[in-house]
């Protein structure tokens, strides 16, 4: 391995100094005036949130569930997209608050940051009003999730959540994103 990627540096730098040789003496005779600034586009491995952007400032509960949040992803191994994804998720479906039943507001039995059922097997109520539980199944599905870490995030919350809103997702992106940014390695 090491002897295939010295060569390839060889190579590359034998074609760096030809090109020296040969565009040398042209370059030497331009005229530095007419010299133009190129404009460089740069790649960034994170995706460009998609559509109009949503952000609520948070309390110190709603802080507190984005560390549990990130903890629960470091303890699964996965990676600051998938803390991302589900910060985004919980963002839209409450945001940030774990919530109990609501009552007449409740939809259907809907319960904790991510709006798990326990009818739809996600866990029992306690279960799905522990931020690290309800954050561990929902992760527990977003790995199930061919192609989760390049997809839209609002298709691979859609994916695990299946709502009845399938694109309100991705208006949280930015806010998730930051927030991970500020919190992960804290």
């Amino acid at each position: 391995m090491n002897t295939i990627i010295r060569k390839s540096m060889l190579s590359v730098a034998g074609l760096a100094f030809a090109g020296g040789v040969f565009a040398g003496p042209i370059a030497a005779h331009a005229n530095p005036v007419d010299a133009k600034p190129v404009a460089v586009a740069v790649q960034s491995s994170a995706p460009k949130p998609q559509g109009d952007q949503s952000r609520i400032a948070l309390n110190d509960e709603q802080t507190a569930n984005v560390k549990a949040i990130i903890a629960a992803t470091k303890k699964a191994g996965l990676p600051e997209r998938a803390a991302v994804i589900s910060i985004a998720t919980s963002l839209q479906e409450s945001k940030l608050e774990n919530l109990g039943h609501l009552g007449e507001k409740n939809d259907h039995d809907s319960l904790g940051l991510f709006q798990q059922r326990p009818t739809s097997g996600w866990g029992t109520p306690e279960q799905i009003t522990n931020p690290e539980y309800s954050t561990t199944a929902f992760l527990k599905g977003l790995k199930q999730v061919d192609g989760w870490q390049d997809m839209p995030l609002t298709d691979a919350a859609q994916t695990v959540q299946v709502s009845a809103y399938p694109d309100a997702y991705a208006q949280w992106e930015q806010q998730a994103t930051d927030l991970v940014a500020q919190h992960w390695n804290s």
